[in-house]
């Protein structure tokens, strides 16, 4: 290849990335708010958190997207019974399924074969998730949140990179001490890179005795609490372990929708109350 013909296709890359970012800011334009789920560590409920934010918020009347990013472990489809389903794909481009209470899902889920992993690197997640962003119509919402996989590798940091304008990020952690020293690696991932935290989510913050009504920390407590105050950020609560909340996960049904009586829907809704008045100030959720 020659120097003119080298630079005729760096002009052409150019021209598409330009392309590229056009679309996204356009797409992005439509929605109102956008929230990342994130923690340094897995196993601590991120994507159910993210799920029941959802139908919480879609409840209260806002119309609202899932974007399942985490491109290794999906899990948002099960968690909304949505498992096997495909986007539909038209002139304007693909389309989200569509879970409970119309909430808008997109997953890499729904482009594989059952029980087929998916072995990328990063460069090929970047552009899976870019594409999730600005190829999918994702129409009119006041929210989407974003379930991010856990610690601080491609995904996170492409969002970063994709939605400079991001609203904010919950970070979720569990209220152990090894969870307390690797989730504060994502408050300070998140603070680096310059996306607002919303606050922190204790998940799992011991057992409701269901014949007593006692508390047993079963994995201590308070150390979520501890987290948001050592980095100077929001608490937003804590969550006790609750068996109907596996069990609802397990049937694809948002437990604040299946079990609004249950002693962790009712911690729960003051973490939306909380989220709720974050997004308030940042103006025009519709709430109702």
């Amino acid at each position: 290849m020659n120097a003119t013909e080298n630079t005729s296709s760096t002009d052409v890359f150019r021209k598409q990335a330009l392309e590229q970012r056009q679309i996204l800011k356009q797409r992005m334009s439509k929605i109102k708010h956008k929230i990342a789920v994130i923690s340094g560590k897995g196993g601590v409920g991120k994507s159910t958190i993210t799920v029941n934010l959802a139908a919480a918020f879609a409840l209260l009347g806002n119309r609202v997207g899932i974007l399942d990013a985490d491109i290794h472990g999906p899990s948002v489809p099960k968690l909304l019974g949505l498992t096997g389903q495909r986007l539909k794909v038209g002139p304007p481009g693909a389309f989200p399924v569509a879970g409970f209470l119309g909430i808008k899902v997109v997953s890499i889920d729904f482009f594989l074969q059952e029980g087929l992993p998916t072995i990328w690197r990063g460069p090929l997640k970047m552009t899976a998730i870019r594409q999730f962003l600005s190829d999918i119509v994702w129409g009119e919402l006041d929210i989407l949140f974003i379930d991010l996989p856990p610690g601080t590798g491609d995904e996170p940091l492409s969002i970063a990179q994709l939605l400079p304008e991001i609203d904010g990020v919950i970070i979720v952690t569990m209220p152990s001490e090894l969870s307390r020293v690797v989730v504060k690696k994502a408050i300070t991932f998140a603070q680096r890179l310059g996306m607002p935290i919303i606050g922190v989510v204790e998940n799992m913050s011991g057992f409701i005795c269901p014949t007593c009504g006692a508390k047993i920390d079963i994995f201590q407590s308070g150390g979520g609490k501890k987290l948001a105050e050592e980095a100077g950020v929001t608490f937003l609560g804590s969550i006790p372990i609750d068996p109907k909340v596996g069990a609802d996960s397990d049937k694809g049904s948002p437990f604040v929708i299946g079990d609004a009586e249950s002693p962790a829907a009712k911690a729960f809704s003051a973490i939306v109350k909380n989220v709720e008045a974050y997004l308030n100030e940042r103006g025009n959720t519709k709430t109702q």
